[in-house]
């Protein structure tokens, strides 16, 4: 017999969404208990579905007083399992994409109001409608919504101009864990009235609360945009390079991504359409975007690597001549993922380390590897501009993944190795979520973690929200 406390909790929530929102049948569940990766598959007591603010309070108010743990969820595109439940542990997961609003455009305060379960595409059109932009960017911005971009605090390739997710929010509103409001939808560039609250829910992955809407700040639409496809010698020429063109470009300069042979090799095996667009391979390469009010941003590029190529900092280099040739470029590094997906099995690191540091970290973890690993193949990505890469091993005969199965932790505990000898994160963009949780002692200080639980004990002191994430749970 199902625990009393359980079924008349399901009928609560049954009155507060409606039966067609709340979903307990095997079937309906399973999409929202995989993760994107179909890497972690959990279970679900049901999925929830409110429409409105007031519904989630009601859910969480629910929830809480039955004592269900709760898991958030928006497009369930995270790569590092936040927004997977558990198996067998009565987990509410609540899917906040029915909250969808665009509550308010202020042109002249350049900021756009949205609820949580807004596409990231959904607002980047309503602000280009207006003739502004939102300038956070990632491959999966047609399905992912702007409340996990928060909850991850996203990067995606425009990090180098604009920062990151955390970086383009004014305000937040928030359901605690106990089913208050918080209303911080503050549209102030400048509020100094103490701790500035709405920084603990960005990038904590909903183990403190739900974000249900956000002010966002917005910029100036460019224009012009420039786009150029490079071929490189190595990663030391890619960090040349991005100095010489912040040097000679300033601010203009949008995305900067490093993109290694192996990671194209991938693309251009699996995603149709994708063509290289030099006759000769390389085995580095670089995707360069000047954006601005220029017009001549194209010529000025173009001079620009002329230059390079002329003193051997560059192999060779492709402009983009139109918005189609563009659009080409940009998916031959955002079809890397799908790509590798694909391909099989991998084991991928989302690290950063200081930018000046990427040949020396590229170099560093391949010798280790090598050794480790003997004829590993490594696929190296990602956002050089902010010093963020995706470091992913494979074999390329999938039959020698068994080796690779059996050491992914030393191989790891290797890379991550490296990278904290270097000053830097084993989550760059991704987050924590499940994957990297038990991991977090070994570039988190003693004092660093006690503080960390005792931010969650003062928002969630019975541990209902997202259990198991970021920190472990009591029953872990």
């Amino acid at each position: 017999m199902e625990d009393g406390r359980i079924v008349s909790a399901l009928a609560r929530l049954r009155t507060v969404v409606g039966d067609s929102q709340l979903l307990t049948a095997a079937a309906d569940l399973a999409p929202f208990c995989t993760d994107w990766r179909g890497r972690y598959r959990g279970e679900a007591l049901c999925v929830v579905r409110p429409a409105t603010v007031d519904e989630l309070m009601q859910v969480v108010h629910v929830c809480h007083e039955a004592q269900l743990p709760m898991v958030p969820q928006g497009g369930n595109t995270g790569l590092c399992g936040g927004a997977t439940p558990h198996a067998g542990r009565n987990e509410v997961l609540v899917s906040l994409s029915r909250l969808n609003r665009i509550r308010v455009l202020d042109r002249d305060n350049a900021s756009i109001t949205v609820e949580a379960g807004c596409t990231l595409a959904a607002v980047q059109a309503a602000a280009r409608d207006a003739g502004l932009l939102f300038p956070l960017s990632l491959a999966s911005e047609g399905s992912c919504e702007i409340g996990g971009n928060l909850s991850t605090n996203a990067g995606g390739v425009h990090v180098l101009r604009h920062g990151n997710a955390r970086d383009q929010v004014l305000g937040l509103e928030v359901v605690l864990p106990d089913g208050r409001l918080w209303n911080g939808l503050r549209a102030l560039r400048k509020d100094n009235t103490g701790y500035d609250l709405k920084h603990l829910f960005i990038g904590a992955e909903g183990t403190l609360g739900f974000i249900t809407a956000a002010v966002l700040k917005l910029a100036p639409l460019p224009a012009n945009t420039a786009v150029a496809w490079v071929a490189l010698d190595g990663p030391q020429r890619g960090i040349d390079l991005l100095h010489a063109l912040q040097a000679q470009s300033g601010d203009l300069l949008n995305a900067f991504e490093l993109v290694g042979r192996e990671a194209l090799g991938m693309v251009l095996k699996h995603i149709a359409g994708a063509r290289d667009p030099f006759a000769d391979a390389a085995p580095w390469y670089a995707l360069v975007e000047l954006a601005g009010n220029d017009p001549t941003l194209e010529t000025k590029l173009g001079d620009m690597l002329a230059a390079l190529l002329e003193r051997g900092m560059v192999r060779d280099a492709v402009i983009a001549q139109d918005g189609a040739q563009a659009k080409a470029l940009w998916a031959l590094r955002e079809n890397i993922s799908e790509a590798q997906r694909i391909e099989g099995f991998s084991v991928k690191h989302d690290i950063s380390v200081p930018v000046g540091s990427i040949p020396h970290f590229i170099e560093a973890a391949g010798e280790k590897l090598e050794a480790t690993l003997p004829g590993v193949r490594v696929v190296v990505f990602g956002h050089a501009g902010d010093g963020n890469l995706h470091y992913n091993l494979s074999f390329i005969d999938a039959s020698d993944n068994a080796r690779l199965i059996a050491d992914a932790k030393v191989a790891s505990e290797q890379v991550h190795e490296t990278v904290i000898a270097l000053g830097g994160s084993i989550s760059a963009e991704h987050g924590i979520g499940q994957l990297k949780r038990d991991l977090l002692a070994t570039c988190k200080s003693a004092v660093e973690l006690d503080m960390m639980r005792a931010v969650k004990r003062a928002f969630d002191p019975y541990g209902l929200m997202n259990p198991g994430k970021v920190l472990p749970d009591a029953g872990q």
